[in-house]
């Protein structure tokens, strides 16, 4: 996966880190060049000075051939402004945001860029939200601790019941999509082909979601 990183704060440098440690290509964007000394000695990573919503900086980081792009400056106006650009000018296909004021939660909603908010579990909440792309998550809850998130049924659940994709405590279907019109499943409610599933997650059950 090639990722690209604006901010190289503490949540930027180890997020950094530990997608370079899986495997993937990491190129990460801060104004201040003394930011980058967060980074371990010797550590290979592109590294690139400027503004990250400059397309400039982004294209010199690599944003054309972007699996991935994640905002976490210090920021929220050059997070929301550089996570929109990457989402529609480059169409990247994964785009995350950090949040520090709850109270622009609505507008990283309206641009459907999924953010994290609690500085505590950002990187862990990021790495999963990477690598669980395809799941759509929509939003973090309660600081960090629950994923929304919008899932297509795969076809082995279809015609089982719907709790069949739950698990007590971890994972919950809060309703089902069907034929474009919604509704909130009953113990008796089965999935049909082409359903997708509004889900409730924990942060620790993610990879459960890979064995339903």
């Amino acid at each position: 996966m090639r990722v690209v990183i604006m901010g190289c704060g503490r949540v930027g440098s180890l997020l950094t880190v530990e997608l370079a440690k899986a495997g993937h290509e990491v190129s990460i964007i801060d104004k201040r060049p003394e930011a980058f000394e967060r980074l371990p000695p010797g550590f290979e990573a592109r590294t690139v000075v400027g503004i990250g919503f400059d397309p400039e900086v982004l294209e010199e980081a690599g944003i054309k051939d972007a699996d991935a792009f994640v905002a976490v400056s210090s920021g929220d106006n050059s997070n929301i402004v550089s996570a929109r650009v990457a989402r529609e000018h480059y169409h990247v296909p994964v785009v995350i945001a950090r949040i520090f004021d709850p109270r622009r939660a609505e507008i990283y909603e309206r641009l459907n860029i999924p953010t994290v908010a609690s500085v505590r579990w950002a990187v862990k909440q990021i790495m999963a939200m990477l690598f669980h792309a395809r799941e759509e998550i929509k939003e973090t809850l309660a600081g960090g601790e629950l994923f929304r998130m919008r899932v297509a049924v795969p076809p082995h659940l279809v015609g089982k019941p719907v709790s069949a994709l739950q698990v007590p405590g971890k994972i919950l279907v809060g309703g089902v999509d069907r034929g474009g019109q919604g509704f909130i499943p009953v113990p008796s409610s089965t999935f049909q082909e082409g359903d997708h599933a509004q889900l409730f997650v924990h942060r620790e059950a993610l990879e459960l979601l890979d064995e339903l």
